[in-house]
């Protein structure tokens, strides 16, 4: 048998690592001298550490190495590393290309987020507005058509609202939409209000400064984004109005948050 010291030179393992193996339970000592406290490890411990340190190298917690000792079933914690690791990946090529994006300087006017969209629970209505300009008028219509049905709900705090264009393609007038609100619970439906359960999404989003007759270079430049970072739109996208004709009186000063819920291909 060898002394931990002996054992130490001949493992390549440092004494510290090998006392925190013992700690955790991972390698216990073959031998220890009562009197003395001297540890003592045997040559087919090697083998054993051998394990670990190749367990830890694939990055296996301490927890899950000391579960596959004590006898759990290696291939499923293998699994579920190896997931772990396709996530990793997954994460670390989009970062990769987004930092490529920005040095070769193809996002200028408009910074790309993605972020994860929550449950909402909103009510809703859809109609037909005959052109752009009406779109303020069709939403506080139906705010007003909610509150006759139901004048005690209440709206989220912080607010979340949004517009989505329901036609097949780009139209000005005679255009189809959708205006959603965020409240905080279920209520009584009527003809043109409904409600619904929005579940939690993925979103690819910039934020658009200025007037609403620029928006179409804002889902220009986001549509081209998601298709050079491999996501795929998956539902129609979602006008945030954040700041507008309510609350500024410059139209340069208007904020608008687009938002294309995708998922990664």
């Amino acid at each position: 048998m060898y002394r931990i010291g002996e054992f130490s030179t001949l493992s390549k393992t440092t004494i510290k690592t090998l006392r925190y193996y013992e700690k955790e339970k991972l390698l216990i000592p073959s031998f220890v001298d009562e009197e003395t406290s001297y540890r003592f490890y045997e040559t087919m411990q090697l083998l054993e550490l051998s394990k670990i340190v190749s367990l830890i190298q694939i990055g296996l917690s301490i927890d899950n190495i000391r579960n596959i000792l004590n006898g759990a079933d290696l291939k499923e914690v293998l699994s579920l590393r190896k997931k772990e690791l396709e996530i990793e990946m997954s994460i670390s090529e989009d970062q990769l290309s987004r930092i490529n994006y920005l040095l070769e300087g193809r996002q200028m006017k408009y910074e790309v987020i993605v972020k994860e969209l929550p449950e909402y629970v909103v009510y809703y209505k859809k109609g037909v507005i005959k052109d752009y300009s009406a779109i303020t008028d069709f939403i506080l219509g139906s705010a007003e058509e909610c509150k006759k049905t139901n004048p005690n709900i209440k709206c989220i705090e912080p607010d979340y609202c949004y517009v989505s264009y329901l036609d097949e393609e780009y139209k000005e007038r005679d255009i189809t939409i959708m205006y959603a609100q965020a409240v905080t619970e279920m209520c009584v439906e009527n003809e043109t209000i409904k409600f619904k359960k929005l579940e939690p999404i993925s979103a690819v989003c910039v934020y658009h400064k200025g007037a609403y007759d620029k928006l179409g270079d804002a889902y220009s430049f986001i549509t081209k984004w998601i298709e050079d970072n491999n996501y795929e739109i998956i539902e129609t996208p979602r006008e945030r109005y954040i700041d507008g004709i309510w609350n500024k009186d410059n139209d340069e000063d208007w904020l608008t948050e687009i938002q294309f819920p995708v998922r990664k291909i």
